[in-house]
This record gives structure tokens, sequence and C-alpha cells, in this order.
């Protein structure tokens, strides 16, 4: 998951993305089968999946529903703020204060039938794609992508000029990241209630079909946005490009559910014989968070004028690399910190919040 969120934002500090070369074209075509739209969803997936686990765990101990719909709200609001908090200081780039606002809209729905969820998942697609399709439709109409489109790294970097631009864009933005997510989230509670990926074995062969229909589905339907943006399909049409535009998010989307399949299934192993590496992984994933915050603080310095000032060197294939050594930074440091006990500071934090 962190990974692919890397490969997601690092593009969105470089402001030559569009660079020349073989590697850079592959890589743009790669990214929109396999990153563009697909990473958001598969997090969303698995937000959803924790809310079952958290609740579950919390019933289990002897707590009553309205307790636990209580405390679940309560991690809502605080990871709002933790959001809020990171935009406003870091990176004008957040994922947390949606997720936030995800909790708050979903908590009355972890007890709603199964078709229910399903129907509200689907319908809350249909707007979400459109949305982000039209965004990727102008760039590509125009010959250029949408990490371009959306760099996110200031020309100007007042400290006041930059608060004020972010405080005045974060609400529109938190409006859109939720009608992003909200699909994935509503997937991930209907899943998460067949224990799906706590129980790979058990789920062996639902899992290689949603693995295999859903992956099959993504990659078709991101294959034109990707020749496009690759510039093998050179002088598309116009209804070419919003045809291609719209559908690589409709798949995308299920794309990134097939993702946490594959995880599921690629986890079935390493019941029957851990290794070190999905020991380290599992660290990282139980310090997600805090882990998440380092990839910030890691593009921040590099990427923004007050760093190092890398935004006009790399290009996709450069941030890609940012990408792929920041991840591993991170895996590496969680795994340091399961050896020596010590848990990421911002769960620590909002479970303090939540909690008391």
């Amino acid at each position: 998951m962190l990974l692919a969120i890397a490969y997601a934002h690092a593009p969105l500090y470089v402001k030559a993305v569009d660079g020349t070369g073989l590697l850079n074209d592959v890589l743009a075509f790669l990214h929109q089968l396999l990153i563009n739209n697909h990473a958001r969803p598969m997090f969303a997936f698995l937000f959803g999946y924790s809310l079952v686990q958290l609740l579950n765990r919390q019933l289990q101990r002897g707590n009553d529903w309205v307790s636990v719909r209580k405390l679940l709200r309560r991690r809502g609001w605080w990871l709002l703020a933790i959001g809020f908090v990171h935009v406003m200081v870091i990176v004008p780039l957040d994922i947390l204060a949606p997720y936030g606002i995800a909790a708050l809209l979903c908590v009355g729905l972890l007890r709603a039938k199964d078709r229910t969820l399903l129907w509200l998942s689907g319908i809350a697609l249909v707007p979400s794609a459109l949305m982000v399709g039209f965004a990727m439709w102008y760039p590509l109409s125009e010959g250029t992508s949408a990490y371009e489109a959306g760099n996110i790294v200031p020309e100007a970097y007042g400290a006041a000029e930059l608060l004020m631009g972010r405080l005045v864009s974060w609400p529109f933005g938190l409006v859109i990241g939720v009608i992003m997510v909200i699909p994935g989230v509503f997937a991930g509670i209907w899943a998460a209630r067949r224990r799906l990926l706590e129980e790979p074995v058990e789920h062996r062969t639902l899992l290689i079909r949603i693995s295999v229909i859903t992956t099959a589905v993504s990659l078709l339907g991101s294959v034109p946005a990707g020749l496009m943006q690759a510039g093998w399909w050179t002088a598309p049409s116009g209804t070419s490009v919003l045809v291609a535009s719209l559908l690589q998010p409709f798949t995308g989307h299920f794309g990134g559910i097939g993702l946490a399949a594959i995880m599921g299934l690629a986890a079935i192993p390493v019941i029957r014989r851990p290794n070190a590496l999905a020991t380290a992984l599992q660290a990282l994933g139980q310090r997600s968070m805090s882990l998440y915050l380092f990839q910030s603080v890691v593009f921040v310095t590099l990427f923004f004028p007050y760093g190092l000032n890398l935004q006009h060197d790399l290009g996709l294939a450069g941030a890609t690399g940012v990408a792929t050594a920041t991840w591993l930074a991170s895996l590496l440091i969680a795994d340091l910190m399961r050896r020596a006990g010590h848990r990421g500071p911002a769960e620590i934090l909002l479970r303090r919040l939540a909690y008391r």
C-alpha cells in the first residue's frame, strides 16, 4: 500500500515529469496500468476493511455498539485533525483527512446489509470516476500528464502565502478526496465481514477469482490511456481521449481492489513459512501512518524550493526511483522500530487521542 502511494505521489513533486526517453515512456504506460487511480482505491478498500476489524475487536472485548461507534467517530475526527496539520505544516497533499471524513460517514453503515453496501459502492463509484476522468481528460487532450497538471510544488514559497493558499484550497480538496475514496471503503467493509484477507487460505478460490477478474478489467480499461500517456497512440480523436480518460479511473477502482486480493494470495505461503521480509512488511503495515508522513517529509525535503529543489532535475523515472528508495527506507525503519519494540509515533498519538 505505501509503495503504491509513493509511486502515485512522487511524480506530483516533479516539474519535468513528461520527459523524453524510452524508460520514461514505459513508466508512463505502467503508471496508468498499475498505479494511477489504483493506489487510492486499494488504500480505501483496506481502510474500510480496518473499520470492521476495529469494530470486531472492540465488541469482542465486551464493549457495546454505542460506545464502539463513538470510538470510531473520535478516530475519524482526529484523523481529520491530523490530516489538517499535515497539509498546513508539511505538504498540500493528504489522504488522512478524507479517510477521517469517510469514517465519520461510514460508521453508521457498518451494520448495514451487504446488498446496501454493494449498491452504495457502485453508486458512489459513478461520481468518483467521472470527477477523476474529467481531471485526466484535460491534460491528456493537451498532450500532457495528470501528474504535470496536478504538480503541488509551489513557485513562491513565502510562509504566509503558502499557508493562505493551503487554507483556501484544503476544503475543496477534502470534498474531492472523500468522493474518491468512499466507493472503496464500502467494498472493504463488505470484504472484511467475510475475513477475506485475514483467512486467505479458506478464501483462496474467491481471492483468485477476484484477482483475475478485477485485474483483467483494470488492465483492459487502462491500456488506452496508457498508450496516450506514453505517446504511443499518436493523434487520438477527441472522443477517444474522453472515453480513455473516463474508462481508466473507473476500471482502476477494480484494479485497486484486485491488488489487495493479490496481496491476500501472496500471504498464503508466508502463513505457512514466515520469513524476514514478511516480518518487515508486517512491521511497516503496523506503522503505516507514521511512515506515510515520513514519505511527505522526504519528498518535501528533496523537491520543494526550501529543500534541495530537485523538482526540475528528475522526470518520471527519477521520481519513481525516489519513491522506491523512500519505501525501502521506510521498510528498514519499520523493522528497526519493531526490533527495538517501538510503535509508530503517529499511531501512538492517534490511539491516545481517540481512546482517552
